[in-house]
C-alpha cells in the first residue's frame, strides 16, 4: 500500500467520522437542547462546527489524494 493510500484511507475515516460527529451535535444542539444543561447546548453548537469544519477539510484531503494516486476526481 502506498504512503499515498494510507492517506486517503485516512481522509475517508475522518470524513465518517466528521459526518457521524455533526449529526450527533446536531442532534444534541437542537431536538434535544430542552433536556441538556446550557454548558453541554454551548459544547453541541461549538461541536457543530468543529465538525463541519473537520468534513470540509477531509473532503479537500480526499480530493487531493485520489489525484495524487491518478483516480478520477469527481
Amino acid at each position: 500500500m502506498s504512503e499515498y493510500e494510507k492517506w486517503l484511507f485516512t481522509a475517508n475515516s475522518t470524513l465518517g467520522l466528521s459526518v457521524l460527529g455533526l449529526m450527533v451535535t446536531i442532534l444534541l444542539a437542537y431536538p434535544l437542547a430542552g433536556a441538556l444543561a446550557l454548558s453541554v447546548q454551548i459544547a453541541a453548537h461549538i461541536g457543530t462546527l468543529v465538525f463541519a469544519v473537520g468534513i470540509k477539510v477531509a473532503y479537500v484531503a480526499r480530493l487531493v489524494f485520489l489525484s495524487r494516486l491518478g483516480r478520477p476526481v469527481h
